[in-house]
């Protein structure tokens, strides 16, 4: 099935921008790097909240590689986030970037958010990437601590997305959804289900936006132009979560 398309990156006549934020679990690009670039290319985000970033020996110059493979730059995080990193594309300004480590649990992965301010084309938001826990209790506690962080960036308008380890009825992803739109729900389009690419059953990767911004589409891009269910299957052991906002105008 062919999908239509999302809405390209463009200024609004008002001073809004719509935008194009994908979010991406790359499993520390252990799979075929070559249709992770060719996916992500495709999808031509402004935004792109990656998972499972490369965090060890060499881990910038897998990132550097992601960026230019892509069409992209490094916007921040990494190893210094502990998985979650921050690319986009030249025609973003960055205002901050700050990576945020989270509590440790003793015998648990170290987990962190990478998240930005940046302004395109004259729209202002705040970004965040986020990998949260595979136990309950911890992944709930960290659902609280994004919501702490996004208010803390002090914008009007702001994206989060990432794997959340959790499905829409889950009680962590049900805490984010509380407080901000789960995008996929607000405007279906494309698929649903995240994983696993070769029997996709569970949506556990989600963007989500701020009240005031307006959703236009948000799903897997399976079908889209230049996206291959070949290569969704061969990146990584997610799908991707591509999603279209329209953001509102800075205010001076």
């Amino acid at each position: 099935m062919v999908l239509p398309p999302l809405p390209d990156s463009r200024a609004e006549p008002d001073g809004s921008a719509v935008i194009r934020v994908l979010s991406y679990n790359v499993r520390s690009l252990h799979d075929d790097t070559a249709a992770l670039a060719r996916v992500v290319g495709a999808c031509a985000p402004d935004l792109l909240l990656v998972q499972e970033a490369p965090r060890f020996f060499g881990w910038r110059a897998a990132a550097a590689r992601l960026a230019r493979n892509s069409g992209l730059v490094v916007l921040g995080g990494g190893a210094g986030a502990a998985g979650p990193l921050l690319l986009c594309s030249p025609r973003v300004i960055v205002e901050s970037a700050k990576d945020v480590l989270l509590p440790l649990t003793p015998g648990l992965h170290r987990r962190g958010f990478a998240t930005a301010v940046v302004t395109i084309a004259g729209a202002r938001l705040g970004v965040l990437s986020c990998h949260l826990s595979l136990r309950r209790d911890e992944r709930l506690a960290q659902a609280d601590l994004l919501l702490e962080r996004l208010d803390a960036m002090d914008v009007a308008h702001a994206v989060a997305g990432g794997d959340i380890n959790d499905v829409p009825t889950g009680e962590a992803f049900a805490r984010l959804a509380g407080r901000l739109q789960d995008c996929r729900a607000v405007a279906p389009w494309g698929g649903g289900p995240t994983f696993t690419p070769k029997d996709p059953r569970r949506r556990i990767d989600a963007v989500f936006a701020t009240p005031g911004i307006e959703v236009l589409g948000c799903g897997v891009p399976d079908g889209a132009a230049g996206v291959s269910a070949a290569d969704l299957r061969a990146a990584t052991d997610h799908l991707p979560v591509l999603a279209a906002l329209r953001v509102p105008a800075a205010t001076p």
